[in-house]
């Protein structure tokens, strides 16, 4: 995983298992464009098609921003063929990242804001410092969000919440994000890379396959109807009793001792 080859994005290995991906255009408040697409379509291909992989952290380059936004000046003057492409790159990637094999929990330090947000959401759970600002306000470019931000967000917060935040494009700080289940934890700036560093070792600790098919049960099922969705749940219960991890868990904990898992 090459630093090198991305002109927009970090992307490195920051413990055992664990890898950073951080949005690198701290001039632009880390504003996304069709570049950054294109390097994020990349990067997750290269953490998808990685073994070791356990555990992806998204943050973004700088203290003042997550991700503040689309690249308004690359918009500005695009047709709605050219807007609706635009939409569709960002609609894929982001599906992309939420259908890794791996958990992925956005670090949000500072405004997280229409895009950005949109980003956000399309990680598995967002942990934010003291100073993030959460919004869609793309209203007050006479424009809708266009990566998904209508759809998620109201999945996550309910749509009483999302249209509220949508419609009126005002800003929601830390401690409200986290009343409205928009975030799962708030912590001092200073302490949120310790804090998900702690997080990610914890999940690196579990059984890799039992990790990932939760995963895909709770993306797969949110979304049908609870008969189907608990389907998922049980193929993937019966899936690892085929596997050493299963094995193991069990003897290990039979045998009052921690388990080493193998993934496998």
């Amino acid at each position: 995983m090459n630093n090198s080859a991305y002109q927009t994005l970090g992307f490195e290995s920051i413990a055992e298992g664990i890898y950073l991906l951080t949005l690198n255009r701290p001039a632009s408040l880390n504003a996304l464009n069709s570049e950054t697409f294109k390097e994020l379509a990349h990067a997750l291909e290269q953490v998808a098609g990685n073994d070791e992989a356990r555990v992806l952290l998204i943050t973004g380059a700088g203290e003042k921003a997550f991700v503040a936004g689309a690249d308004i000046s690359e918009m500005q003057m695009m047709t709605a063929v050219e807007a609706m492409a635009l939409s569709q790159a960002a609609l894929k990637v982001f599906r992309q990242l939420e259908l890794l094999p791996i958990p992925v929990i956005a670090l949000v330090n500072g405004y997280c804001l229409g895009g950005g947000c949109e980003l956000a959401l399309a990680c598995d759970w967002i942990i934010a410092s003291e100073n993030a600002v959460f919004g869609q306000p793309e209203v007050n470019l006479g424009i809708t969000p266009g990566f998904g931000g209508t759809q998620r967000l109201s999945r996550l917060i309910g749509p009483a919440r999302a249209m509220e935040m949508i419609v009126s494009g005002r800003h929601v700080k830390a401690d409200e994000a986290l009343s409205w289940g928009l975030v799962n934890h708030v912590y001092p700036q200073d302490r949120l890379m310790q804090e998900a560093l702690s997080m990610a070792e914890l999940i690196c600790q579990k059984g890799p396959l039992a990790v990932h098919l939760s995963k895909q049960a709770i993306v797969r099922g949110r979304d049908l109807e609870l008969d189907s969705a608990c389907q998922i749940e049980s193929q993937a219960f019966g899936l690892c009793f085929s596997s050493d991890d299963q094995k193991e868990g069990m003897t290990a904990f039979l045998e009052k001792r921690k388990p080493v898992f193998k993934g496998v």
